[in-house]
């Protein structure tokens, strides 16, 4: 005889089981907010923006697609002094450690295990594609950006929700478009491409700003208003992590500025106080009353080589922008999980079809 509570049984089986689709149907991506680091970071203290995508891959540096299962997706980013293109895709685990694998990131580094680590990247996957050229760039090995960032300074990601069909409208958009750079320092630059490739996932939200930046994108801004747009939409469920420098190769970076508090804050205010007080202060009244914003909780969720689920994985229920754990104790390894799994890059060296 049928139990007379089975239909009930049934149903609640068939809603885990459309709650589970929804959380695999669930994508993710993440602004990342790059400090600056070495001499030009400290006379351009604003950093660097690229944005990491959980389901989109690089079938080239070129050109994306939908990851395959075990695919870590990719960074996509806009530098200067890469062959003349606009932007381009890197997995993730060699944008942020120049190997392919986990296994490989060493824990302390020197200058010649970078130079080591790039080069041999750049021989595999960019010299085929002609991506280690400056084309008619003045700024020369551009590429070096494009791999081993952790190497160089410590990285904030902004990770929110997506959907598949925003993943596959950015594909169709970025592949479908001229990919020729036209950077301008001033309104094209890295913060200008994370601007539009937000604007495709959440439309007309992402403008410039008058104040505090004069009309200038920056890393900054540009995560200062994705924090204040996840917290009017609490659905895209935003969480701020943090990537640590893999130290060793250059000192430590320097926190990220927006134009005002740059000239309010470093040695830019003493000199420009001479030269125009009316300007300096100014300058210095936008930074205080719209320039000053918190944007990173005190004990944010750390990724690391031995941790880097915690950007690629599912969002953990209850974590949020004021901070989340370090990985549980007894956790697997993204170590291991990678080494067993033999993740694949998924880049292809072919040229001809973005020609």
């Amino acid at each position: 005889m049928v139990p007379k509570r089975s239909p009930r049984l049934l149903l609640l089986f068939l809603l885990f089981l459309l709650a589970s689709a929804s959380v695999h149907c669930r994508a993710q991506a993440a602004l990342l907010m790059e400090e600056p680091y070495g001499l030009y970071g400290t006379i351009n203290p604003t950093g660097h923006n690229a944005v990491y995508l959980k389901n989109v891959c690089a079938e080239t540096p070129l050109k994306l697609r939908r990851c395959r299962p075990g695919e870590l997706g990719a960074v996509i980013s806009r530098y200067e002094g890469v062959d003349g293109y606009d932007w381009v895709a890197i997995p993730l685990i060699p944008y942020l450690y120049a190997v392919e694998n986990l296994a490989d990131v060493p824990a302390h580094v020197d200058h010649q295990t970078v130079v080591a680590l790039r080069n041999q990247y750049r021989e595999q996957h960019f010299e085929p594609l002609g991506l280690d050229q400056a084309g008619n760039s003045i700024v020369r090995d551009g590429w070096t950006q494009l791999i081993g960032g952790s190497y160089e300074r410590r990285m904030y990601a902004f990770r929110f929700d997506t959907t598949p069909e925003q993943d596959d409208a950015l594909i169709a958009r970025l592949n479908d478009d001229r990919n020729q750079s036209h950077f301008h320092m001033l309104f094209r630059n890295c913060a200008d491409f994370a601007r539009v490739v937000l604007n495709v996932y959440f439309p007309h939200s992402f403008h410039r700003s008058i104040f505090p930046d004069a009309g200038v994108t920056t890393p900054k801004q540009l995560a200062y208003k994705l924090v204040r747009y996840g917290k009017k939409h609490p659905e895209i469920h935003l969480t701020v992590l943090e990537i640590p420098q893999i130290p060793g190769y250059r000192w430590r970076s320097h926190s990220t500025k927006d134009i005002a508090e740059s000239f309010s804050t470093t040695a830019y205010a003493v000199p420009l106080t001479i030269v125009n007080p009316y300007l300096a202060g100014g300058i210095f009244v936008d930074y205080f009353v719209r320039g000053r914003y918190h944007l990173v909780p005190r004990h944010p969720a750390v990724v690391d080589p031995d941790n880097l689920a915690a950007l690629t994985g599912p969002a953990t229920p209850g974590e949020n922008a004021s901070g989340a754990g370090m990985q549980a104790a007894g956790a697997v390894s993204s170590r291991a999980v990678t080494a067993a799994m033999g993740a694949d890059s998924g880049l292809k060296e072919s040229k001809a079809a973005h020609e």
